[in-house]
């Protein structure tokens, strides 16, 4: 097997892009560093007011929203067989991987004894939803990790492939499971919150909310992959593929946004999405980019743009990035009684686990057989800068 490893040959091209996203982990591992060795007071604006900030708000709760891709498509490829569907499984499988490592991270680095994060292995919190979370989390990014082992195992260590091959249909059923009791279970934190979360953003429901959501970016965040895999690895996937995909994702999103609004109505408050508060503005943005503006392209003739394809997915991504952060920051500042901002040093983490998924991803890609570059002719695409 070493041997394999020796006649296996990696390469990584190297450009201005990546060269930036390189400095940015660069700053960011230097600021993790410093969290580490003198707490979290030296680099967060986090207190005992504002115990989650960015951290928990983008870098585990959006981070874990974005990552629902992988499951979703295991679930319209591997168990409902939409055979049109499988050009994208791995990339989506390998992008929800990197997202959940990222995740792990998130979560490490909001510890703030960070060197107890052994202690729910061995003591269990039965009646905690964060228990349960938790598990959940690290159960599934095992699963993630051996099903990424089927693609590894084609390249090197190619004894073992079989064996991936053989117990691939049960890491799939597992995996597409486990993300629904996870995705689920971090809004269901919020029913603790009855008359703390702004009632635009509290709901009996939540559960469900953070649920469908976690479902429909996966369409969206495919979109935004197949765009950034053409410019930077001469690969296409079809658009019929792309097409097909954004619709499920906007039946996905219309019966959300069909749940959200009656819900509202349910509970007699509708009427706050007309304030003049702060809270209504960010609602209305949240409802308007990340669920309007989408809805219309994907049932439009736009949807056969691979321009407005991107545009969806960005738009929806955007709306999920503002839904998370809506309920972990906008609406529990009256609560608070004050706002939380984050810390430069908070940001250039969260910009470094970014840019260190990115560049795991494109080496990824570059090495394993994630995309193939020669399956589909280049055709017109947004213009964005080579990575």
């Amino acid at each position: 097997m070493q041997n394999e490893i020796n006649d296996f040959s990696f390469r990584f091209k190297i450009t201005f892009v990546r060269i930036i996203l390189l400095l940015i982990l660069l700053a960011a591992l230097g600021v993790i560093a410093v969290r580490f060795i003198f707490g979290l007071h030296t680099v967060t604006n986090l207190n005992d007011n504002w115990p989650w900030g960015l951290w928990i708000g983008f870098d585990v709760m959006c981070g874990v929203a974005l990552a629902g891709g992988g499951y979703g498509t295991a679930l319209l490829v591997h168990v409902l067989h939409i055979e049109r569907l499988r050009p994208i499984a791995r990339g989506a499988m390998l992008t929800s991987l990197i997202g959940y490592l990222l995740v792990m991270a998130g979560l490490f680095l909001d510890i703030g004894r960070w060197w107890n994060f052994w202690r729910p292995f061995i003591s269990w919190g039965h009646d905690s939803i964060l228990f349960e979370v938790f598990w959940c989390i690290s159960a599934y990014t095992i699963v993630q990790v051996l099903e990424f082992c089927e693609i590894l195992t084609e390249r090197i260590f190619r004894k073992l492939h079989k064996i991936f091959v053989t117990i691939l249909p049960a890491l799939m059923i597992i995996g597409v499971a486990i993300p629904t009791m996870h995705q689920a279970s971090l809004g269901g934190l919020y029913l603790l919150m009855d008359g703390r979360l702004h009632p635009l953003w509290w709901s009996p429901i939540i559960f469900v909310f953070f649920l469908l959501s976690s479902f429909f970016v996966g369409p969206a965040m495919i979109m935004i992959e197949s765009a950034i895999s053409s410019k930077t690895l001469n690969h296409k996937v079809p658009i019929d593929v792309l097409k097909s995909l954004a619709k499920i994702g906007g039946v996905a999103m219309l019966i959300y946004l069909i749940l959200r609004m009656t819900d509202l109505i349910l509970r007699d408050k509708i009427g706050l999405i007309l304030g003049n508060e702060y809270e209504s503005l960010a609602f209305r943005l949240e409802i308007v980019i990340g669920l309007i503006v989408p809805i219309m392209i994907v049932f439009s003739p736009l949807s056969g743009s691979r321009f407005w394809l991107v545009v969806y997915g960005i738009c929806a991504s955007f709306g999920v990035f503002l839904n998370r952060m809506n309920v972990v920051v906008t609406g529990m500042i009256r609560e608070m009684g004050g706002f939380y901002y984050p810390s430069i040093y908070e940001i250039i983490v969260s910009f470094g686990l970014v840019s260190a998924g990115i560049l795991v991803y494109l080496f990824v890609c570059e090495n394993f057989k994630i995309v193939d570059p020669n399956a589909h002719r280049k055709e017109a695409l947004p213009k964005i800068a080579p990575v």
